[in-house]
């Protein structure tokens, strides 16, 4: 399954930005590949740049790898609701809400990408343990329609969006 080939009734709304960016690969193999070229792309960033923000009030890189792992966290446990099959409309949740509560900066890089890869790690377990019945199930979050499936896209994408906004922005 690639991310083309999603139908059009499994995602809606803002989540298409990200599937359009998770590229043509598979869902787990890009799950992984993805992980493994996000940590070499942080490890080669410069260690004066974890800390600049590039506009007042804008986050910094540690804040981003924070704001990427909150959200894999979310959408991961938005599938598992998904997959076994709750109906029951999930919320949205407030990104910079998120980012103000976190204490990102004071950790180091390598402790934020252990956790990472920790994190991804758990989320490829999980998803390779989904049927494709499973992986097929539609529920709501943020008002909108989204298959567990496109869920992983989702994931895929928008670490690849924001890797692309370090590299526009912050080097």
């Amino acid at each position: 399954m690639i991310a083309s080939q999603l139908l059009e009734n499994e995602y809606s709304g803002h989540f298409g930005t990200y599937i359009k960016q998770a590229g043509d690969g598979k869902l787990i193999e890009e799950l992984e590949i993805s992980l493994h070229e996000f940590i070499r792309f942080v490890q080669n960033i410069p260690m004066d740049k974890f800390d600049y923000r590039y506009a007042e009030g804008k986050w910094t890189i540690k804040d981003i790898i924070q704001h990427i792992m909150d959200s894999e966290r979310i959408f991961t446990y938005r599938a598992l609701r998904f997959s076994r099959n709750d109906q029951t409309p999930l919320p949205s949740f407030e990104e910079n809400d998120y980012a103000i509560n976190t204490d990102a900066g004071s950790r180091s890089i390598q402790d934020l990408l252990t956790e990472f890869s920790a994190l991804r790690h758990s989320t490829l377990l999980f998803y390779k343990s989904l049927s494709e019945d499973q992986l097929k199930r539609i529920g709501t979050a943020s008002g909108n329609q989204i298959s567990v499936r496109a869920l992983g896209f989702v994931m895929i994408g928008h670490q690849k969006h924001h890797q692309k906004v370090f590299e526009e922005r912050y080097l």
